[in-house]
């Protein structure tokens, strides 16, 4: 719907062509005109910006809502700038609103000119009437608003260009890293199979390690599809919080059993706590996604026979997780790229890995609204700190 009243931004010095066009609007159906005269460059970018600003005609400073500015009528010719270079200020400041150019002369070079710096329209001073100077103004403000909506379809496009080379980085990344991860344990699978089926004569302590090495390789690909369903669910935000009461001492050490049950890797890990309430709401999955990733790379990037510091504080309604070791740290320049999907550090050489476990703790870690903090220094060790809120609130 056409807006029953345009407003227009008069950028004018000279009072008496700042009365006759005022003039010029009020025979031209005043009710249609609302017109605000200032008279230099730095107040008319203020007004178009959301500043206050002194009008020619209020004492007291006034603030214009930027939004509501259909027009600016712009003199090249200012106190506080001249020429072409008053517009490409304004342009800088203000890329949207439509513009009308006003000058005293009838040069057809710098009209154009002013066209190509992001005018509307050029108004020469002399030659406006009643007729031109609304026609002029409508015209301007279509075309502003055309060439917005190009600028807007275009930043669209740009973005679905984007978001669609991430994705198919994304796919590239993922069906590479998946050829990957599943030759190995599938490797693993096969050849105990084979020898389980080729030979009768082996013996139960052979056929044991052997079926070991099968559970155990089933085990590495049912935690790679796990890693791969939580990604893909919480991309889509299917993901759902499931709170639950626990005590995160108790947890913890359940944790460190588990991880206990499940490395082969010679290591020690000391716990520690402080704090006096361990109680906590938070969901019980995500928690053991968290501290398990954390504290499976301390291993996993440690030397063999090194120690894992693991502390738990738990003050000011916080819980704090912090996991330290002493192994290959992260390279500074690998630092910035921690939490996206399929990144290792350049550092890790045959360390086997998805580059998905830092990505989850992530994101569950802003599934609880808290936050994390990684420091490291290459060849010196990692420290890890999560802090979750003990009581999440919706």
């Amino acid at each position: 719907m056409e807006k029953i009243k345009i407003k227009v931004l008069l950028v004018e010095d000279n009072p008496f062509d700042a009365e006759l066009l005022q003039q010029l609007f009020i025979r031209a159906h005043k009710q249609e005109w609302e017109i605000v005269n200032v008279e230099q460059l730095s107040e008319a970018i203020d007004a178009c910006t959301g500043k206050p600003i002194y009008s020619c005609d209020n004492s007291s400073p006034l603030t214009l809502d930027p939004d509501s500015i259909d027009v600016v009528l712009l003199d090249l010719s200012l106190p506080d700038s001249m020429g072409l270079d008053t517009l490409k200020e304004f342009r800088m400041a203000v890329p949207d609103i439509a513009v009308v150019v006003l000058t005293g002369l009838n040069d057809e070079k710098m009209a154009l000119q002013a066209m190509a710096e992001g005018a509307q329209d050029y108004l020469v001073k002399d030659e406006i009437t009643i007729q031109s100077l609304p026609r002029a103004i409508r015209y301007a403000i279509e075309r502003a608003e055309i060439l917005k909506q190009l600028r807007e379809s275009e930043q669209r496009t740009r973005e679905a260009l984007l978001k669609e080379q991430e994705l198919n980085k994304l796919k590239s990344d993922f069906v590479a890293m998946i050829s990957h991860e599943f030759r190995t344990p599938m490797s693993t699978i096969c050849t105990s199979l084979d020898l389980l089926q080729a030979s009768d004569k082996l013996t139960q302590e052979w056929r044991e390690q052997f079926f070991r090495r099968i559970e155990s390789a089933l085990k590495q690909m049912l935690t790679l599809l796990d890693e791969v369903l939580f990604l893909s669910k919480n991309e889509v935000s299917q993901f759902q919080l499931q709170l639950v009461h626990l005590n995160l001492m108790t947890f913890c050490c359940q944790i460190l059993e588990s991880i206990k049950f499940r490395e082969s890797k010679n290591y020690n890990i000391e716990f520690t706590s402080s704090g006096e309430r361990f109680e906590a709401e938070m969901d019980e999955e995500l928690l053991d996604s968290i501290l398990t990733n954390l504290i499976s790379n301390a291993i996993k990037y440690s030397p063999s026979g090194s120690t894992i510091h693991f502390h738990l504080n738990c003050q000011d309604n916080q819980a704090i997780f912090q996991i330290k070791d002493k192994g290959i740290g992260i390279p500074k320049k690998d630092q910035i790229h921690l939490f996206e999907t399929f990144f290792r550090g350049s550092n890790v050489g045959k360390i086997p890995g998805t580059g998905l476990g830092l990505a989850i703790v992530k994101r569950c870690v802003d599934l609880h609204r808290g936050y994390i903090q990684v420091e490291s220094e290459e060849g010196i060790g990692t420290t890890v700190t999560v802090t979750l809120p003990l009581h999440y609130t919706f």
